[in-house]
């Protein structure tokens, strides 16, 4: 029966039972300890399973890529596209972002007593968030250009949080296949493109379980806000909702404005199309909250159901999911001034600059994981003057949104992958539909 209904409707469904399970635990006896002893593990062993192909993935994908381009001017002209290009979507997304907080100024309606009870139930958390962000102000303003350089390879291939060392690498490789003999680059290369589809197979097992964990995440995601006091959740949320408001509001306009403007100047493609393509790509995003994790149903997506070629997903998409978060840009630069509102503190135009600035090179160095964005979220604060310890203030919806903007990421750079795919003449003139697993014909 699951068979004939396609995957990003299971998706659908697996969400929505979630959330009415979630729900149902929190307003009845259910313990929580159920949820959380037994459902949740499920959605850890989906994300898990996910993250466990995401650096084999961007590793085989990035060299299979680099060294299909064929020559050393090819990459630099591809290159500096999906670069500039992604720069300029984070700078449009901050903008966004900074226009409409300003307009709504949601921390202004903060009330006291709710932001002192914040400030006291996650004292403990925005501390430690504190420490890393610290950590990171220390050191050298070219250390982010060090840390790209990894000293063991294959330590930073055991963290996803050091992703882009591994990019790094790949790149490097890749090049180095362009420059030795055809001869001895071919057996490697051809190594790397097997290794590729093996890890695509892969997906097609992990997908299997899809709609389950996304369950298990929703329903333990419900519970966890929650908590022993099912009012407490309830009052935050409403306390929080309109600062939640303008974020989703930026991230909307990101979608269903900024992207289809960008692809109707620079394509054919129409974006009710792209969105179909896209779709299981930003519900998987929707629910595990991780670019990379998603990278592999991205990739998958937009290949089969856009037709872009495989070079140049599997050097932009990979690159994108490193360096390209617009949802995550956006958010910082909502945060911050609402964070600042709530404080009592008026930002001058200099100071809001200055967001946007920091804003657009920590998202370069955030990592595609959920959370990324709360420890770049305090340097961000600080380089404005606003205290840290504010993060307090959001850190209850931040999960929330994570969901959201982490869409806007995986939308985004689907987007500028289509779109440098176009440029390089590589995009057909009408949707390509393959009969794929993950997107079953309809």
């Amino acid at each position: 029966m699951l068979k004939k209904i396609p995957l990003h409707t299971q998706i659908i469904i697996g969400l929505v039972l979630g959330l009415i399970f979630g729900l149902v635990v929190i307003k009845t006896a259910i313990p929580n300890s159920f949820t959380l002893d037994y459902i949740k593990p499920i959605g850890t062993i989906f994300i898990n399973s996910l993250k466990m192909i995401a650096v084999p993935l961007v590793f085989a994908s990035l060299i299979v890529g680099v060294s299909n381009l064929g020559d050393i001017s090819k990459l630099s002209r591809i290159g500096g596209k999906t670069i500039l290009t992604y720069l300029l979507t984070t700078v449009v997304a901050i903008s966004i972002g900074l226009i409409l907080v300003n307009i709504f100024a949601p921390g202004k309606s903060l009330p006291p007593e709710t932001r002192e009870s914040l400030m006291t139930l996650y004292e403990g958390d925005a501390g430690s968030r504190v420490g890393q962000a610290a950590e990171l102000q220390q050191q050298s303003p070219l250390q982010p250009l060090v840390d790209i350089v990894p000293q063991n390879v294959f330590q930073a291939a055991t963290d996803n949080g050091a992703m882009l060392q591994v990019v790094f690498f790949a790149i490097i490789v890749g090049v180095s296949l362009l420059k030795i003999q055809k001869s001895k680059a071919e057996p490697v290369i051809a190594f790397f493109d097997g290794m590729n589809d093996v890890i695509i197979q892969i997906v097609n097992y992990i997908m299997l379980i899809a709609p389950y964990g996304v369950f298990a995440l929703m329903a333990s995601l419900i519970v966890e806000i929650a908590g022993d006091n099912p009012e407490s959740a309830v009052q935050l949320l409403l306390a929080l909702l309109k600062y939640s408001l303008v974020v989703v509001a930026g991230l909307f306009t990101m979608i269903l404005v900024i992207y289809p403007s960008i692809l109707m100047s620079f394509t054919k493609v129409k974006y009710k199309d792209f969105f179909k393509a896209i779709r299981p790509a930003q519900l998987l995003a929707f629910s595990t909250s991780s670019s990379s994790a998603t990278l592999p149903v991205t990739m998958k997506q937009v290949e089969e159901e856009l037709g872009v070629s495989e070079e140049i997903s599997s050097f932009v998409l990979p690159l994108g999911a490193t360096v390209n978060m617009d949802g995550t840009s956006l958010y910082q630069g909502v945060a911050a001034v609402f964070i600042a509102q709530a404080l009592g503190m008026d930002l001058t135009l200099t100071q809001q600059l200055m967001i946007v600035l920091t804003a657009t090179l920590a998202s370069i160095g955030s990592a595609g994981v959920p959370g990324a964005g709360l420890i770049m979220l305090i340097i961000v604060l600080e380089s404005i003057g606003v205290p840290a310890a504010g993060i307090a203030l959001i850190i209850a919806p931040d999960r929330i949104l994570d969901m959201f903007r982490t869409v806007v990421n995986v939308t985004g750079d689907a987007t500028v992958c289509t779109i440098v795919a176009s440029t390089e003449g590589e995009l057909p003139d009408g949707l390509i539909r393959k009969s794929n697993p993950l997107t079953p014909n309809q």
